[in-house]
C-alpha cells in the first residue's frame, strides 16, 4: 500500500504543558495505529489505555527532545509489539482454509475464540474524518478490513514499519529514530513488508465513497431484502465471486449459489430480522437483530461488513455475537 498517505509525524521539540491532558487528545489516532497493528478493536483500546497510562505516569521523564506525538507513538508501538509477541497472528475465515465451506452444513459449527479474528472498527472510535476529500479516501482506505487482515501476515517490526511509512507517512528518519535502528534497516523492512503484503491482499479496487449515490443504493437494497428475507433477489446483489464469512466461526462461503444455499437452509432463522445502519472500518456497515426465539422482540446477532468491487458486492463478512454489539454501542434489544 505504497500510494497511502495520511498526516505526516510532527515536528518540532517541546512539549505542551500539562502533558497527561494532553496526551489524551491522541488518543483517537492512537487507537487507529493499534488497530491496524493488532487487527482487534477491543485489544486497539488496551493498546491504547496502557500507552496512555505509561505515558503518564513517566511525564517527568519525557525531556522533549522529540513531539509528544512521536513519544506516545514510540510507547505504543512498543506496547503493541509486545502484545503481538504473546499471541498468534489474527486472521479471517478464508485464510486459514483454502477451500469454502458445504453451504448446507446442520450448523455453524464451534465458534472460535476471539483472539482468532481480525474484527471490526467502529468509525467512532477514529480521530474525525480528513476534511479534504482525497484525505478521507485515504483514511477509508487503510482502515479497509481486507487491508487489516493482510496487515496480519507481517512480522510486528515490518508492520509498524509499513504503518508508519505508507500509511501515516512519516519519514525513514523518523521511524528509524522510534524503532531505535537504521534508515537502511527500515527502508529494507519497508520493501520486505510491500512484497509480502502485495502477495496477501486481495485486489479488491479502492474503497467506494460511502457518499456515492449509487454506492448507497445498492446498500439500501442489501437491507431491503435481507429484511424480507428474498434470497434469491438479494443474491442477485453479489459479485460471481463474492465470499462471506462469519467469525467466530470458521465458515465460508464463495459464490451466490452457495450463499443461498445456505441462507435457505441452516441459516433460515435469519428470516424475520431487522437492520440498523452503522460505520464500520471507513464505509456503511449494518447491526442484524434476529427475531428472539419467544417472538417477542429482537436479539443481536451480526454486524454484516461488506466489500463492494466493480458495483456489486464482492465480500460480506459477519461478525458475530453481543460482543460485537457493545463495541458499537448499540442496544441489546429492539422491541417491535
Amino acid at each position: 500500500m505504497s500510494d497511502v498517505a495520511a498526516v505526516p509525524a510532527d515536528e518540532g521539540a517541546a512539549a505542551p504543558s500539562g502533558i497527561e491532558g494532553d496526551a489524551e487528545q491522541y488518543r483517537g489516532e492512537l487507537t487507529g495505529y493499534a488497530y491496524r497493528m493488532l487487527g482487534s478493536a477491543f485489544e486497539a483500546e488496551d493498546a491504547v489505555q496502557d500507552t496512555l497510562v505509561r505515558a503518564w505516569r513517566s511525564a517527568d521523564k519525557f525531556e522533549g527532545r522529540s513531539s509528544l506525538r512521536s513519544w506516545l507513538y514510540r510507547i505504543a508501538t512498543n506496547v503493541c509489539i509486545d502484545m503481538l509477541n504473546s499471541r498468534n497472528r489474527r486472521a479471517l475465515p478464508l485464510d486459514l482454509s483454502s477451500s469454502p465451506s458445504p453451504p448446507v452444513e446442520s450448523s455453524l459449527g464451534t465458534p472460535l475464540s476471539e483472539e482468532t479474528w481480525v474484527g471490526p472498527l467502529p468509525d467512532s472510535r477514529l480521530e474525525p474524518a480528513a476534511e479534504d476529500p482525497a484525505e478521507r479516501a485515504v483514511q477509508r482506505e487503510s482502515i479497509r478490513l481486507a487491508f487489516i487482515a493482510a496487515l496480519q501476515q507481517l512480522p510486528a517490526r515490518q508492520r509498524a514499519v509499513l504503518i508508519l511509512r505508507d500509511v501515516l507517512r512519516w519519514k525513514a528518519d523518523e521511524v528509524a529514530q522510534l524503532l531505535d535502528t537504521t534508515t537502511a534497516s527500515v527502508n529494507s523492512a519497508l520493501q520486505r513488508a510491500r512484497a509480502t503484503l502485495s502477495e496477501h491482499r486481495s485486489d479488491t479496487g479502492p474503497a467506494p465513497d460511502p457518499m456515492d449515490e449509487e454506492h448507497a443504493a445498492l446498500l439500501a437494497r442489501y437491507v431491503e431484502l435481507f429484511e424480507r428475507y428474498d434470497i434469491d433477489a438479494l443474491v442477485s446483489l453479489l459479485h460471481e465471486d463474492a465470499t462471506q464469512s462469519m467469525p467466530p466461526y470458521a465458515l465460508w462461503l464463495r459464490g451466490p449459489v452457495d450463499i443461498a444455499a445456505f441462507h435457505l437452509g441452516p441459516g433460515s432463522e435469519c428470516r424475520g430480522s431487522q437492520m440498523l445502519p452503522v460505520m464500520a472500518n471507513g464505509s456503511p456497515a449494518f447491526a442484524q437483530y434476529r427475531r428472539s426465539a419467544s417472538g417477542d422482540g429482537y436479539e443481536p446477532w451480526g454486524i454484516h461488513t461488506l466489500e463492494i468491487t466493480d458495483g456489486r458486492i464482492s465480500q460480506i463478512t459477519n461478525f458475530l455475537g453481543p460482543d460485537v454489539f457493545t463495541l458499537f454501542g448499540l442496544p441489546l434489544r429492539l422491541e417491535d
